[in-house]
């Protein structure tokens, strides 16, 4: 079925077989290739969460002698450090994203749906070459980021999350919206948000920890007046939207193995501050910072980071 997509362009590999069909047809011709790779080859580094159990029943059979290695580590560090054509993948994404959500509150307005503005959003990001991938949507006081039927009215803040990809990279950001005006404590949390936001992204650099953006954004947060409703999360991003480095400290989901190693030139960092408010809402921002190959940090999609109108 893959011949469809190499006629696509999908695949990065050099050399590609789309004669196979099942495990042992794809293993007909793996067999071979490894061998014609040299007889000094002794190990074979796979990802087992990737690897079927056939497969590698069979590896070990007709390649007598060599050892399969975890190698998922490796690789994904090797992923962390992207080439320029990556960074630009992702920098147009990042751009296009935030263009599309600046596209839909222009357009909408009192009397729009949750649901409406993630199909418009999804339509906005399609219409400039992306999958849609995701929408978290906030609306009012509520911390619910489902998109639903209610109905926006004067008033309301809304926060968008959202994730499209542009050739299998990512673009993944949050901005706010509110119908209206903001009133004076709306705009003191939005800039508790930013606050955090600017500590952490002034703590990425080449050949500083990982470790750092968190240290910078919690000694922010701990000046926050709403420390205690404050989420913060920092996260590397690329082929998928938490991939090496992995910073969070530990009770996320996964361990943080990047905190104390250096970052470097070519990673893509995610930032993002979020002010769950019982009663005003929920307030968030989502950055994207990239280390270029030159060492200097740039942020992508790096717009549209205050109160936006709904209706322009």
């Amino acid at each position: 079925m893959e011949s469809f997509e190499l006629e696509l362009d999908k695949f990065w590999m050099h050399e590609v077989s789309t004669k196979a069909w099942g495990i042992q047809d794809s293993l007909n011709f793996a067999v071979p290739y490894i061998r014609d790779m040299g007889a000094d080859i002794t190990k074979i580094g796979i990802e087992p969460d990737f690897l079927p159990y056939e497969a590698a029943l069979a590896l070990k059979k007709h390649l007598p002698g060599t050892e399969l290695v975890n190698c998922q580590r490796p690789l994904e560090l090797l992923r962390s450090i992207k080439t320029s054509r990556e960074l630009e993948m992702i920098k147009k994404a990042s751009d296009d994203v935030v263009h599309s959500m600046l596209a839909v509150v222009a357009a909408h307005g009192p009397g729009a749906t949750k649901h409406q503005l993630v199909s418009a959003l999804a339509a906005e990001e399609i219409k400039r070459g992306l999958s849609y991938e995701y929408c978290l949507i906030t609306a009012g006081t509520s911390l619910n980021r489902a998109p639903s039927d209610y109905v926006l009215k004067q008033g309301d803040i809304v926060s968008i999350d959202s994730g499209g990809q542009l050739g299998g990279y990512i673009g993944d950001l949050c901005r706010m919206a509110i119908v209206g005006e903001p009133d004076a404590e709306q705009e003191d949390l939005i800039a508790e948000v930013d606050a955090i936001q600017t500590a952490a992204r002034g703590a990425i650099q080449a050949g500083v920890s990982g470790k750092e953006i968190y240290t910078a954004a919690n000694a922010q947060i701990a000046r926050s007046p709403n420390a205690k409703y404050v989420d913060f999360v920092a996260h590397g991003l690329g082929l998928v939207t938490h991939e090496t480095p992995r910073l969070a400290p530990s009770g996320y989901p996964y361990d943080n193995p990047d905190a104390e190693r250096p970052l470097e030139p070519g990673m893509v960092i995610s930032v993002e501050a979020a002010i769950k408010h019982p009663r005003v809402g929920f307030i968030k921002l989502e950055d994207t910072l990239a280390i270029e190959l030159d060492g200097s940090v740039k942020a992508y999609g790096d717009f549209g980071r205050g109160w936006t109108r709904f209706g322009g």
